[in-house]
């Protein structure tokens, strides 16, 4: 017996401490704890696109997130846009390349350079990250399953075919989101079969209303809602939807149209809408997982 505690003792005293760096692993795991349990079964709408979308590392990342987030017991569903893309090819056959108030102009031929883009080049790529990284993963646009009922934007003699979302078949999502991660690009048809370009922030805006989604998420390419744009200090941290709304005539570029998407989610019932910077490494969870946050949060 004496022999086996001694044993026991040598055991004990040779054992190592907990380094600093396995401290902070663990105290991260703890602090993610309390929202992963508040999340669980919780829908959130996830806008990608700026960086996050371009860089190759990013890409990565960011599949790895949303399927942890399918791991832990949430419903991501993704919805996309492919900007960058779009403007390659344009700029590639010699097309010109136009926006208003962050939406891009958009004629017959855009729309058909978009749809391809966007359908036979990014949803294919996102679908494909997200079932490597071992979550089933599905692709759609707004044509799928009537998905989306498109109609003319109000502003159709400045900007072109660019397509407003009337209404969002939540049953075709909802289905979908029960075993599988839904990627939807942000394109679709009216009634009578024209094509339309949709802006995909507005879409994100409009999925998140009309499943009342717990959250929805804008990644981007600054660190928020900037007070001022020319100064990175001036972000407003977190805001409520009237605020964001007496402000939205004053905001300029690709900032309104998520502004806006923001409004629309809210009033539709989302509980908090989200602008984050796309560029920072695995934004998603940082957003999400931590107390403090890194971007803009709108309430109602």
């Amino acid at each position: 017996m004496s022999t086996f505690g001694h044993s026991r003792q040598a055991s004990s005293a040779s054992r190592p401490g907990v380094s600093r760096s396995e401290q902070a692993r663990v105290e991260t795991l703890r602090e993610a704890l309390p929202y992963i349990r508040q999340f669980h079964g919780r829908t959130v709408v996830i806008k990608y696109g700026g960086a996050a979308m371009r860089e190759e590392a990013l890409r990565e990342e960011f599949a790895t997130d949303v399927v942890l987030l399918k791991y832990v017991g949430l419903k991501p569903v993704v919805v996309h846009g492919g900007g960058p893309d779009i403007t390659r090819y344009m700029e590639r056959l010699g097309l010109e390349v136009r926006f208003v108030e962050g939406v891009r102009v958009s004629d017959a031929e855009t729309v058909e350079i978009a749809k391809m883009v966007l359908l036979g080049k990014v949803n294919a790529d996102i679908v494909a990250r997200l079932n490597r990284h071992g979550q089933p993963a599905v692709g759609l646009s707004g044509e799928d399953g009537a998905l989306f009922e498109i109609g003319p934007h109000p502003n159709t003699d400045e900007i072109g075919f660019v397509g407003e979302i009337e209404r969002v078949d939540v049953d075709v999502l909802n289905h979908i989101a029960a075993d599988y991660i839904p990627v939807i690009a942000s394109a679709g048809v009216d009634r009578e079969g024209r094509s339309y370009n949709v802006n995909a922030d507005t879409a994100a805006g409009k999925v998140a209303a009309a499943l009342a989604a717990h959250k929805v998420i804008f990644l981007t390419d600054v660190r928020g809602w900037l007070a001022d744009p020319a100064d990175e200090g001036s972000l407003c941290s977190q805001v409520g939807v009237g605020e964001v709304e007496a402000g939205l005539a004053g905001v300029g570029g690709g900032m309104r149209p998520k502004l806006g998407a923001c409004v629309e989610a809210i009033r539709g019932g989302t509980a908090s809408a989200h602008i984050i910077d796309g560029r920072r490494p695995h934004a998603l969870l940082l957003e999400l997982f931590t107390d403090a946050g890194i971007g803009t949060m709108v309430t109602p």
